[in-house]
C-alpha cells in the first residue's frame, strides 16, 4: 500500500495577500523588519516639524500631519504595491519648501502646499502613463548596481555626520570628528556593539542596536528617560494645516518653476531608491526590469497628494527603508507595519524623541555597507559603463541627493555611447533623458 499523501500545508490570510512564501519571509520577519524601519526613520516626525515650521506651519499640527502623511502613503505601498518600502516627508523637499519657495520666494505656505499637491498630479499622470516605468527599466542593468551602491554610500556619509565621526570643515569640506564628544562617543559605541551583533548573526541585530544604543545614551547624557510615555493628540491640534493648502494660490501665481522642481526633485530621488532597494532585495529580473514598479510609483504619487492635503511637504520612498529590508523584509507586511506604528506615533511622540541621532547613526552606516556590495556586479573592465557608473556613485553622497547621482549617471552614458558610435544601443529614452536633465540644470537648477 503506497504512502499516502501529506497534506498540502495551510497558508493564513497574510501569507496569501504578502505571498510570503514565494518572497522566502514569514510574519515574524516582516514585523521585525517593520518597526527596524520605523525606528530609523522616527526622526522625521521632530525633523520635518521643525523645518516646515521655519515656514510658520505650526510645528505641532506638522507633527501629527507628518506622522498621517507616512502611516497612509506607506499604508498604499504595502496593500497596494507589496513592497517593503516606507514612505514620509521628504528631506531636501521640506527645505526646498521651506526656505526658498516660503522663504525666499515669499510665496504663502498654503499655495506651496498647493504646489506640492499639483506636482503630485503629475506624478501619478506620469506613473498611470507606463512612462515612467519604461524610463526606469531603460536604464542599463550595471547603472542600477551603481545607483545602489551610491545609495549605500549616501547611508553611510549621512550615518557617519549624524553620529559626528565625520564633521563639516571650512578647509576640506569634511574632517574627523571629536570621539570625545559624547554623542560621537555614544554612535561609536553602539557601532561597535551593532557590528558584533551582526557579526554573530543575532536577530535583529539592526534593531536591538538602536534601542541598546539609545539606552546606553540616558546615563552618558546625550538623550533623557522620557517623562511620559504618551502623549493626547486631538483633531483641533491638526486642524491648522488640515485640507489648508491652496490649489487655486498656485495656479494663480504661475509658480511653474515651483512645481517643476518638486515634481523633477521627487521624480527621479524616488526612482533611484526604487532601484537601489530593488537591487539590494533581489527584486530585478534578468533584464535588469523591476516588475510592479508601476505600482510603487503610483504609490508615491498619491502620497504626495494626500500628504498636501494633510498638510506636509512632499512625501517621498526614504532609503531608510533598507534597514528593514537588511533583517529580511521583502513585502507588503513591512511597510503596514511601519505604516501602523507612524499611526501610533503621535500618542508615543515623548518616546519617540528620546531616540538620538547617535543610536540610529550606526544602523546607516552599516546598512550603506550592504547596500554597496552592488560593486561587485559592475563590469569595471568595461570603461562605458564603469565611467557613468562611478560617477553616479560618488556624486550622491557628495551633493546629498540621489537624483543628481542619476542625472550624472545618464548624462555621462549618453555621451559615452553617442561619442563611440553607440548611441542606437543605448536607446531613444536614454538620450531624450539626458537632454531633460541638462535643461533642467538650466532652467531650474538643483
Amino acid at each position: 500500500m503506497g504512502a499516502a499523501k501529506s497534506a498540502p500545508v495551510q497558508r493564513g490570510a497574510l501569507d496569501r495577500y504578502f505571498k510570503l512564501q514565494e518572497n522566502g519571509t514569514t510574519v515574524r520577519k516582516e514585523l521585525l523588519a517593520g518597526l527596524t524601519t520605523f525606528l530609523a526613520l522616527a526622526y522625521i516626525v521632530p525633523t520635518n516639524s521643525g523645518i516646515l515650521g521655519d515656514a510658520g506651519m505650526p510645528r505641532d499640527a506638522v507633527v501629527i500631519a507628518t506622522c498621517v502623511s507616512a502611516f497612509f502613503a506607506t499604508l498604499v505601498m504595502g496593500l497596494y504595491a507589496n513592497f517593503p518600502f516606507a514612505l514620509a516627508p521628504g528631506m531636501g523637499l521640506n527645505a526646498y519648501l521651506a526656505y526658498t519657495v516660503v522663504g525666499r520666494m515669499g510665496v504663502p505656505w498654503q499655495t506651496a502646499l498647493g504646489a506640492v499637491f499639483l506636482s503630485g498630479v503629475l506624478f501619478l499622470l506620469l506613473s498611470v502613463s507606463t512612462l515612467r516605468e519604461r524610463m526606469i527599466n531603460a536604464v542599463p542593468l550595471p547603472l542600477k548596481h551603481a545607483i545602489a551602491a551610491g545609495i549605500g554610500l549616501f547611508l553611510a556619509f549621512i550615518g557617519l555626520m549624524n553620529a559626528g565621526i565625520v564633521v563639516a570643515n571650512p578647509a576640506t569640506l569634511v574632517a574627523m570628528g571629536d570621539f570625545g564628544t559624547r554623542s560621537t562617543l555614544l554612535a561609536t559605541i553602539g557601532l561597535f556593539i551593532t557590528v558584533a551583533l551582526l557579526v554573530r548573526r543575532v536577530r535583529g541585530a539592526i534593531l536591538l542596536g538602536i534601542i541598546v544604543t539609545t539606552v546606553i545614551g540616558i546615563p552618558l547624557g546625550v538623550t533623557t528617560a522620557p517623562e511620559r510615555l504618551l502623549s493626547w493628540p486631538s483633531l483641533s491640534t491638526w486642524a491648522p494645516v488640515l485640507g489648508q493648502l491652496d490649489i487655486g494660490g498656485a495656479l494663480n501665481l504661475g509658480i511653474t518653476t515651483v512645481i517643476f522642481a518638486l515634481f523633477f526633485f521627487d521624480l527621479f530621488d524616488s526612482a533611484g531608491t526604487f532601484i537601489g532597494l530593488a537591487d539590494k532585495a533581489g527584486y530585478l529580473d534578468e533584464q535588469g526590469n523591476l516588475p510592479r514598479v508601476g505600482k510603487a510609483f503610483v504609490s508615491d504619487s498619491i502620497g504626495t497628494m494626500a500628504g498636501a492635503v494633510f498638510g506636509t511637504s512632499t512625501v517621498t520612498t526614504f532609503m531608510e527603508s533598507s534597514a528593514g529590508m537588511a533583517e529580511g523584509g521583502r513585502t507588503g507586511l513591512t511597510a503596514v507595519t511601519v505604516a501602523a506604528l507612524f499611526l501610533l506615533a503621535p500618542f508615543f511622540t515623548p518616546v519617540i524623541a528620546i531616540i538620538p541621532a547617535a543610536a540610529t547613526a550606526p544602523a546607516l552606516i552599516l546598512v550603506g555597507v550592504m547596500m554597496v556590495t552592488s560593486l561587485g556586479k559592475i563590469p569595471w573592465d568595461d570603461i562605458r559603463v564603469a565611467i557613468p557608473g562611478f560617477l553616479g556613485m560618488i556624486v550622491m553622497p557628495l551633493t546629498s541627493s540621489i537624483a543628481n547621482g542619476i542625472y550624472a549617471s545618464i548624462i555621462a552614458y549618453s555621451f559615452i555611447t553617442v561619442v563611440t558610435g553607440k548611441a542606437r544601443e543605448a536607446g531613444l529614452i536614454i538620450h531624450l533623458l539626458a537632454a531633460l536633465f541638462i535643461v533642467k540644470f538650466i532652467l531650474v537648477g538643483e
